[in-house]
């Protein structure tokens, strides 16, 4: 998938909720996508971290129209 990344707003929502949206988002764009994802949740980091973790994924700060966030990215198949 190519353009603009997929933007995730979970402001306000608690965990796993924020984990639970951008899994929801990188199965339906599939590979090859950016997500940016904001969440307020103090736990979504971590949580976030173990997602892109364990799908080989990567993941890095990011700002967004929303406010400060990270940036998921979800690599092309082989």
């Amino acid at each position: 998938m190519s353009g603009s990344p997929l933007l995730v707003d979970a402001r306000g929502m608690r965990c796993p909720w924020p984990v639970l949206r951008v899994a929801r988002a990188a199965r339906q764009a599939g590979a090859g996508v950016t997500i940016h994802v904001v969440a307020d949740d103090p736990a979504a980091p971590g949580e976030l971290a173990r997602l892109v973790a364990a799908n080989g994924w990567s993941i890095s700060p990011a700002d967004t129209a929303i406010g400060r966030g990270s940036a998921i990215t979800v690599p092309p198949r082989d």
